[in-house]
């Protein structure tokens, strides 16, 4: 089985207390699609990471650390362009502010001709961002020739994941409808579902029920602490959060969607893709760092103990 393949920008990662007095820093990666993909692949199955970095250290570090995580990395090294940076300034306990230097990154340069069509075509899941399209309009052509190059029983997975840092004030809607209209199941946060479907509803229901006009696929609302709803093969799901001291929810939606989509890859039923998913979310939030805290199978099950220490 190939497993889960995924497209997009993974980012060096510089985080710190507040900035204007920090003397030291922790220096990492992160981005949606990788840390997806680290979730699947720590979770048991597959797992393809298809990007573009620099030829520099930083670029170095990302690649390292995704093959360090046992995920398959197809990657293209820029000879001019340089990896991107994150800046992660924690600045009271479970808050954070995040700032992206990506202008002009090889992330953002990649091309449909750097996706490698094999595969694609072999993926089980082809999982996507509605980030990487933001980046340029060739990572937007890039996005769009993974959704054509993808083979005929692959499942496309959407997650909307709007970065408004990102868009700026390009109309970002239209596109994750256009992305949307071509997945079989779709994520999106609450304020995501509003702006992809142009509701102003804050009942969850009348949302799902507006995001499931946007696809003839599976939809899923991420909650938060409050769970999910889901809209799964017309029937509709309510599971509540797993409640958690929370360190930092920073990846705690992409943790959501990788529990989700590696049952959906071992052929779990709906019921048990979404309760690995909020388990999963959960886990994210217990440790700083946007995928380190992404839980394997063994680690699932110690939610379940009263006793901090598992023996």
């Amino acid at each position: 089985m190939s497993g889960l393949v995924t497209v997009g920008e993974t980012l060096a990662l510089v985080s710190a207390g507040p900035l204007a007095h920090a003397t030291t820093a922790g220096v990492g990666i992160g981005g949606a699609e990788s840390n997806v993909a680290i979730g699947v692949r720590r979770l048991g199955a597959p797992a393809t990471w298809i990007g573009r970095v620099g030829r520099d250290s930083l670029g170095s570090r990302v690649l390292r650390e995704l093959r360090a995580e046992d995920v398959t990395v197809l990657a293209q090294a820029d000879e001019t362009a340089p990896t991107a940076l994150m800046v992660k300034e924690t600045t009271s306990p479970g808050r954070a502010r995040v700032w992206y230097y990506r202008d002009g990154s090889a992330g953002s340069r990649l091309r449909p001709e750097d996706l490698p069509a094999a595969a694609l075509a072999a993926a089980d899941v082809l999982h996507l961002t509605g980030i990487t399209p933001g980046l340029s309009d060739t990572a937007r052509a890039a996005t769009h020739a993974a959704l054509d190059l993808a083979g005929a029983r692959t499942v496309v997975a959407f997650d909307v994941n709007h970065r408004a840092r990102v868009w700026g004030d390009r109309d970002a809607a239209a596109v994750y409808r256009d992305l949307a209209a071509r997945a079989d199941v779709v994520f999106a946060g609450e304020d995501e579902a509003r702006l992809l479907t142009g509701t102003p509803t804050t009942d969850p229901y009348a949302l799902l029920a507006e995001l499931a006009e946007t696809t003839a696929g599976d939809v899923v609302l991420k909650r938060g602490a409050a769970g999910c709803v889901a809209r799964l093969a017309a029937t509709t799901y309510d599971v509540p959060a797993v409640p958690v001291p929370v360190v930092d929810t920073v990846g705690a939606g992409d943790a959501f969607v990788a529990g989700y989509l590696a049952e959906l890859l071992g052929g779990r039923p709906p019921e048990e893709r979404l309760r690995t998913a909020v388990r999963c979310g959960a886990f994210a939030c217990l440790a700083p760092g946007d995928w380190e805290g992404l839980p394997s199978r063994p680690d699932l099950d110690t939610l379940d103990h009263s006793d901090p220490v598992v023996r």
